[in-house]
């Protein structure tokens, strides 16, 4: 098993890390030196009163500063800043109205608001259905990937709430689907299909949601304890089977060239007496101190003498004669 006992809790913790911001430096930077240079500006520009003086127009003007320095403030703060993986969704007054990002970009104070930002890489997703019944009523448990990614972030954030909650339980549901439809041997034989329709099933619902799903990959499949055992006795009885077809298909071969062999040997015979020789020559290149040659071989070859064999057969009668 590649999984924990409890498999909700993976899924949980990714997402709260994913939920969990860090804060962005650059960005309050940014925003801090344009409120140090907006004080600046205010401040050189802003003409000297003394503290006893009471003029209405000074505090008029006081309070025009007053109100160009918030102004300046609502500006600052209405920076933003999207990564290059990254669609912010901005709403205008509670209505959908663009898609910003990546990089910087301005929103009008009090009006637009950011609803949510889109992450638009490729994310995979575990998966698993557990104690589901195949086409022949086998209870089996999966376990899978998805690996999916954003394609129209409008729709992933206007179409359905919880997008990637909603990716999680279509792919659950898509998982029990294929099996029911498909035998135990299917998942052990044709991978590849099952993976394949799992995916087919999936991006019918997501493809709505601005979402493609790019492929499934099974990565473990449970069996019970009882059927492991038949199905182990079935692979290897399986085995067995090719193996004896393999050497019968070898001795077939084997017959063909020799019957080969044959037909050639019967058209000439100075190629059998060759072949004879060989056969004979090997015998004494392994050492052997004596040899069994049929009596066929020897009347053949008496004539020519090979090996001697003539004169050793004289040698022994005169050794008997004496």
């Amino acid at each position: 098993m590649l999984f924990n006992k409890s498999k909700e809790a993976p899924q949980t913790l990714l997402k709260q890390r994913r939920r969990q911001k860090k804060p962005d430096l650059n960005l309050m930077l940014i925003r801090f030196v344009l409120l140090v240079i907006a004080a600046v500006l205010l401040i050189t520009l802003a003409p000297l009163t003394s503290i006893d003086s009471i003029d209405p127009m000074e505090d008029l003007s006081v309070l025009w500063q007053l109100g160009i320095f918030l102004a300046a403030l609502l500006l600052v703060f209405s920076i933003r800043k999207a990564k290059e993986w990254e669609r912010a969704i901005v709403l205008r007054f509670g209505k959908f109205h663009k898609v910003k990002g990546p990089g910087l970009f301005f929103l009008i104070p009090l009006v637009d608001q950011v609803y949510r930002t889109i992450d638009i890489r490729i994310r995979v997703m575990d998966f698993y259905a557990q104690e589901t019944l195949t086409g022949d009523a086998v209870t089996i448990g999966v376990d899978a990937f998805c690996f999916w990614l954003v394609w129209d972030p409008q729709k992933a954030a206007l179409e359905v709430e919880d997008y990637e909650e909603a990716v999680a339980l279509a792919s659950k549901a898509a998982l029990r689907h294929v099996i029911s439809k498909n035998d135990l041997s299917t998942f052990q034989e044709q991978e590849d299909y099952i993976e394949k329709q799992i995916q087919e099933e999936v991006d019918k619902q997501t493809t709505e949601w601005g979402i493609t799903v790019q492929y499934i990959e099974i990565t473990d499949i449970q069996i019970p304890v009882e059927l492991q055992d038949n199905l182990s006795r079935v692979a290897q009885a399986e085995r067995e089977k090719k193996a004896r077809i393999l050497l019968a298909e070898a001795e077939i071969q084997i017959a063909k060239k020799l019957e080969e062999a044959i037909t050639i040997y019967a058209k000439n015979e100075n190629t059998m007496k060759l072949k004879i020789l060989t056969i004979l020559n090997e015998g004494l290149k392994a050492g052997n101190s004596m040899m069994l040659v049929p009596n066929s071989i020897t009347e053949e070859l008496k004539t020519r003498d090979v090996f001697g064999l003539t004169a050793l057969n004289e040698l022994t009668q005169q050794k008997e004669k004496k």
